[in-house]
């Protein structure tokens, strides 16, 4: 089992955060590429470099990059072009890194076909699918907003080979209230890499959808299931350890890896 961390949920600079993956024996790490000393605006050419030798020299290696610029994803007309502008230029630099993975959140996949939101995606997305397949690339996007037999519709439509799936059990819990075993043999055709993280869906209030994120193995995500599923399916990926609130960061990412490690040993992962 080769398991990495989001570097940025140290919440201490991205370069000491890798090191402190390292520290922490880990075998890779996803960094934001969306803001910052990352933001592909920010790296000359000696800078990719640089930073591909940086984590290289660590023995590190980076499992994927993230692109997602939030708001409401590829399913907003009024920031598509510069959306799809930017994953471009993050996809370049992926490139350069040496890296395969592009993660993203293209937006909530409608159930209705007819949706507007569901043609913008139809529209937006074979043209960043289609760069990142020709630098041999994949942007993959990530699991919750929508059930995966909901998302699943929208990839066998798309038949992008550009276009895969970024798993995160946990939203798919916490958000879509969705069964996350289920949901990995319903998309196992597209997943390509995949985030360790657990939480709980709290009751909707005023019609908000509301969750709580936790640490590895006190939420609702069955793991010990969930990693079988992702054995059967043949999965040899990065499970890549996200926490995104609580107090002590390095504890949590801590617990998270000897849990993942403990789990692996049972199932001989």
């Amino acid at each position: 089992m080769k398991i990495g961390v989001i570097p940025d949920c140290f919440r201490i600079p991205v370069k000491d955060a890798i090191k402190k993956a390292k520290e922490l024996s880990l075998d890779g790490i996803q960094p934001y590429a969306t803001k910052g000393e990352l933001d592909p605006a920010n790296m000359s050419k000696t800078a990719r470099s640089d930073f591909k030798k940086f984590v290289s020299d660590l023995g590190l290696e980076i499992s994927a990059i993230v692109g997602d610029f939030g708001g409401h994803g590829f399913t907003d007309s009024k920031t598509l072009d510069w959306r799809v502008g930017r994953t471009i230029e993050v996809i370049d630099l992926a490139l350069e890194l040496g890296v395969k993975i592009v993660t993203t959140h293209i937006g909530i996949v409608p159930e209705n076909q007819e949706a507007v939101e569901w043609k913008l995606l139809l529209q937006s997305l074979p043209e960043v699918g289609n760069y990142a397949a020709n630098k041999g690339i994949v942007l993959a996007t990530e699991t919750g907003p929508e059930p995966a037999e909901i998302l699943k519709k929208l990839l066998v439509e798309l038949n992008n080979p550009g276009i895969m799936v970024n798993y995160d059990p946990a939203n798919l819990v916490m958000v879509a209230g969705d069964d996350p075993v289920k949901g990995v043999y319903t998309l196992k055709d597209y997943i390509v890499h995949t985030h360790a993280k657990d939480g709980i869906k709290l009751a909707d209030e005023n019609g908000k959808k509301r969750w709580k994120e936790l640490p590895l193995g006190e939420g609702n995500v069955n793991f010990p299931e969930y990693l079988k599923a992702m054995k059967d399916i043949g999965f040899n990926g990065f499970f890549t350890i996200e926490r995104e609130v609580g107090k002590n960061p390095e504890a949590d990412i801590t617990k998270a890896r000897d849990f993942l490690k403990t789990l692996a040993v049972k199932l001989s992962y």
